[in-house]
């Protein structure tokens, strides 16, 4: 893998909820051939009821109408979409209708549609350190695991040689302020913070001149993700974008949605309401290991084309990875 793009190397500590308490040691970089067998681990929830139906429905079995039928139903309750689902079952009818087939020929083409989808929106955060800083806004909800993600791209750029600031801007919760203190300390990345309930706006309008007077290459905005009182939160948002923009007009210039996949289908929605907010550019989905729905990625990508910067698929090393539609697809049908 390139180590140009955002993670050239593995990074400590787990995509946990926002609330929690402390990184965990950074450990030995691992080889790719392990992260594949992790990822595939950490699909296993999904895959095994995929791959379960599948094996249920295609057992000594004629691809006829009522099988597609039962195929497509299959793949929409694994959360893949409609559309998705669709493809897949024409594609399939189009080329062995009438014939026997099995759960593995149906695993195989399943895993290369899937990949055919996901590949466009395979595209790692690839930040433009001429900017002086690059600025990278993080949304999404409370507990999405927006202040561990970014941790984890601190630590990150900060190994590459980079100057990194982060602004604590969730002023309404001190634990994730706490949180983003720790992170700072481990790796040494200067924290702007202000006193709880704190206007977030004058916060990152300080973080921002503070990072533009140093020269820094990159500043990381935290943000507040209380969806229950969306106006607020809204205008919120909003007044940040506007008054970044009155330093920088091309800021930010990317804007991080942090997804938990174990929120299913839930995840269109708070994309939906994100939009609405701010220019989301990119989605980061973390605690697949902790769903069978880990499906839902393949329906976002089809619904909504962002790109996908990265998966978060356990709480041991190196949770946090580059995201490859390849890989994923493979294993989330239960394929070596």
């Amino acid at each position: 893998m390139s180590k140009k793009g955002f993670f050239g190397r593995l990074l400590g500590g787990g995509a946990a909820a926002d609330a929690e308490p402390a990184p965990a040691p950074v450990p030995a970089p691992e080889t790719e051939a392990s992260w594949f067998a992790r990822m595939k681990g950490g699909l296993s929830k999904s895959s095994s009821r995929l791959t379960q139906g599948l094996t249920d429905l295609f057992t000594k079995r004629k691809l006829d109408d009522e099988a597609l039928e039962e195929l497509e139903e299959l793949l929409i309750t694994a959360d893949l979409g409609v559309a998705t689902a669709g493809r897949v079952t024409r594609r399939l009818a189009k080329s062995r209708f009438g014939e026997d087939i099995d759960a593995d020929e149906i695993k195989a083409a399943l895993a290369e549609e899937i990949t055919a989808i996901l590949a466009p929106v395979a595209r790692p955060l690839a930040p433009d350190f001429s900017r002086k800083p690059h600025v990278v806004l993080v949304v999404g909800v409370n507990g999405s695991g927006k202040t561990t993600t970014i941790g984890k791209l601190a630590k990150h750029y900060r190994d590459q040689g980079r100057t990194v600031l982060l602004a604590a801007g969730d002023t309404f919760r001190a634990a994730a302020v706490e949180q983003l203190k720790v992170w700072g300390e481990r790796t040494g990345c200067p924290v702007i913070a202000r006193d709880t309930g704190a206007d977030a706006a004058g916060l990152v309008f300080d973080a921002l001149a503070q990072a533009q007077a140093e020269g820094a290459d990159l500043l990381f905005i935290d943000t507040a993700g209380r969806l229950q009182n969306k106006t607020d939160l809204m205008d919120e948002l909003k007044k940040v974008v506007r008054v970044i923009k009155k330093n920088d007009e091309s800021a930010p210039h990317d804007v991080l949605l942090v997804l938990d996949a174990t929120v299913g289908q839930n995840a269109h929605s708070q994309v939906e309401v994100f939009k609405e907010m701010v220019s989301v550019t990119g989605l980061v989905l973390t605690k697949l290991d902790g769903t069978a729905r880990g499906g839902v990625l393949v329906a976002l990508a089809e619904k909504f084309g962002l790109p996908v910067h990265a998966i978060g698929v356990g709480e041991q090393a190196g949770d946090l990875r580059p995201f490859a539609a390849a890989g994923f697809a493979r294993s989330l049908v239960g394929l070596e």
